[in-house]
């Protein structure tokens, strides 16, 4: 996907190798050299694990240290879960991955192209500045994933009901409904919904005013201790 939105033959990816989950690519857009994040949901889903995390924060960090504007392609279902993830410290991790974000005093941009859910799908960006934030039609938001959320939330309602299977399957539907993007993109200070053939112009038109804004940034960075 990114390949099909960067110029061409422009696109390195570093760390494939390391925390799958998450793609970290330098590439061009309209000539400019941009940092690109994207999610691989045939890894853990999407989900962000220690390592994703840890990928995360470093490039961020990198990208940070030389300039670089940042482009967030995002599909986060949102944290790995389990012993695993825990004995990992996947949410120490994840915390200094939002440190680095909110660090980063590089132009930003997000197209949100499909899920956001938890902390984790709630950080593609630092929400306190000015940042780019676009999403495509199949993009869809919420605190966790409604197949799985339904469950939690409703699992009395539905072990009474004379159906259990036709009721939760009744809710899932009346909530899927919901989450809609052009539901949510007010909310979620969604700047746009737009075609997804419209990516690569929009950003081309971004990250030229974000070199614009680039001159005055430029210097040694500074930032205080982590997490």
């Amino acid at each position: 996907m990114v390949e099909l939105i960067a110029d061409r033959d422009s696109c390195f990816e570093m760390g494939r190798y390391y925390g799958g989950s998450q793609v970290t690519i330098f590439a061009r857009l309209n000539g400019r050299p941009v940092g690109v994040l994207a999610n691989d949901p045939l890894r853990y889903g999407g989900a962000m694990d220690a390592a994703a995390a840890q990928k995360l924060e470093k490039f961020v960090d990198l990208c940070d240290t030389f300039h670089l504007p940042i482009v967030n392609f995002s599909d986060q279902p949102g944290f790995l879960i389990g012993p695993a993830a825990e004995a990992a410290g996947t949410l120490k991790q994840g915390a200094r991955a939002v440190a680095a974000i909110f660090s980063a005093t590089v132009p930003w941009a997000s197209v949100i192209v499909r899920r956001v859910y938890g902390v984790a799908g709630g950080i593609q960006q630092n929400h306190a500045r000015w940042n780019l934030r676009v999403a495509w039609p199949s993009a869809e938001w919420g605190s966790i994933p409604i197949e799985g959320g339904v469950m939690a939330a409703y699992r009395r309602e539905i072990e009474a009901a004379a159906d259990p299977v036709a009721y939760r399957e009744q809710l899932e539907e009346n909530l899927a409904a919901m989450r809609n993007p052009l539901r949510t993109a007010e909310a979620f200070d969604i700047e746009d919904i737009i075609d997804p053939r419209a990516t690569r112009p929009l950003l081309c038109e971004w990250v030229e005013l974000a070199y614009r804004q680039l001159p005055p940034m430029l210097g040694r960075k500074g930032r205080g201790m982590r997490p």
